[in-house]
């Protein structure tokens, strides 16, 4: 279903369209997808997962190069672990869903830490300079990691054969996505 409804643009007052729309999507349920666009350059989107599952924790060893490609669908309530990195991404008050592969997920650290490292000093700076070495291992195929996803919503997913399914707190689901 597709509603529109006219509001003023935060930016320029202008009499804007902002559309939202319910869509069925693979492992994220049903969502509300909202966005507007204003000739002045304020553009919004959002996507709002509007059902939700019980709370899961994924898990895959990254084994090679080849595993990077492993699609993964994080919700908006999506914790990534990383233990070898010493890595967690937690989800703030601006999370949005994403689908991508372990490899983007490996990019999107990459480019913090170097923004760490831009300013860092000292104790710091060395640190990062490990982390990036470390995360580039890891783009080589040459560090076996251990890639967490957990979620309280339910609507995240490791898409492999070869991931491990936990309800958080409880058993092992045999089936995989």
């Amino acid at each position: 279903m597709r509603y529109c409804l006219k509001s003023p643009c935060p930016v320029c007052q202008s009499e804007i369209e902002y559309k939202y729309q319910t869509e069925d999507i693979p492992f994220f349920s049903e969502i509300l997808i909202t966005s507007a666009l204003c000739e002045c350059g304020y553009r919004f989107t959002d996507t709002i997962i509007l059902g939700e599952g019980e709370p899961v924790r994924w898990s895959i060893a990254v084994r090679s190069a080849d595993d990077l490609n492993i699609r993964v669908v994080r919700s908006s309530c999506g914790t990534i672990r990383i233990p070898e990195l010493g890595v967690t991404i937690e989800p703030g008050p601006a999370c949005e869903a994403c689908i991508t592969n372990i490899e983007g997920i490996l990019w999107k650290i990459r480019e913090t830490v170097e923004n760490i490292h831009r300013t860092a000093e000292g104790e710091e700076r060395e640190r990062a300079d490990q982390v990036l070495t470390t995360i580039d291992r890891a783009f080589g195929g040459n560090l076996p990691f251990i890639f967490i996803l957990e979620d309280p919503s339910g609507n995240s997913a490791i898409i492999s054969d070869s991931a491990e399914r936990q309800l958080m707190g409880g058993e092992t689901i045999e089936e995989t996505a």
